[in-house]
């Protein structure tokens, strides 16, 4: 599911918001998720699953197009775990 199909299905389960309004929700939503990782910080939401960061070391990688040794930086990216409803929900036989 993507943004805009995201958006779509809140405004058709709640008609009395606009797309425009729901939009909007939804962006400071993410910004705000955004803002705390940026921090350093988690984000959790319960029954749903933790936001965090990790942190990846500088390396030494490949080009895959010339075969070429490239420098990588170190860097912090992304990190979801799922919880426990989630998988629940997931996993039902």
């Amino acid at each position: 599911m993507i943004r805009s199909e995201l958006v779509a299905k809140l405004t058709e389960d709640n008609p009395h918001l606009t797309a425009k309004e729901i939009e909007r929700v939804v962006l400071a939503i993410f910004d705000s998720i955004s803002d705390q990782l940026s921090r350093g910080g988690r984000v959790e939401l319960r029954g749903f699953g933790t936001f965090t960061t990790r942190s990846r070391d500088a390396r030494t990688g490949r080009n895959p197009r010339t075969g070429e040794a490239v420098e990588v930086d170190a860097k912090r990216v992304p990190y979801f775990k799922p919880g426990k409803e989630m998988r629940q929900r997931l996993n039902v036989e």
